[in-house]
């Protein structure tokens, strides 16, 4: 596994993780840190443990990669004076949770929307947000939403 030092930031198209990317992107241009942009392609937990596979993974994995391209696009154009040295956006398949538990192991921070794009309007933080804050391997910063989303 590469090493992924700096800020990494999950991202799942959700207003949540966009003011999470916001934000990571603003703190790694301050800090003059790299910044990783993860969004994860939700792969289906199997039976005995582990992931599927489906063929049509990597065609999905990109098209998340893209999206989130996009986006980082979208917001590093919308920062006033500096950015990050690095951006590095990347998609992998996986269970979101474990992937961004995983990329914090060479992390300074990892950053994350307080619900993405699966949440329950009456929960106050998601299921990944809450299992990355309590099992990762490097400081966790939990965005939230605005006003009462």
């Amino acid at each position: 596994m590469s090493q992924v030092p700096g800020i990494i930031v999950g991202v799942d198209g959700s207003g949540h993780s966009q003011r999470a990317l916001e934000w990571a992107a603003k703190e790694a241009a301050l800090r003059k840190a790299t910044l990783t942009v993860l969004t994860v392609n939700q792969a289906v937990a199997g039976f005995w443990g582990g992931t599927l596979s489906y063929a049509q993974d990597p065609e999905f994995t990109e098209r998340a990669r893209e999206a989130a391209q996009a986006e980082t696009d979208k917001v590093l154009a919308g920062l006033s004076g500096s950015r990050p040295p690095s951006v590095t956006v990347k998609a992998v398949t996986g269970i979101p949770a474990e992937e961004l538990i995983n990329a914090s192991r060479d992390a300074d921070m990892i950053v994350v929307g307080s619900r993405g794009a699966g949440g329950f309007a009456r929960m106050v933080m998601g299921s990944v947000s809450s299992q990355v804050a309590q099992h990762a391997h490097c400081p966790v910063l939990i965005i939230r939403g605005q006003g009462r989303d």
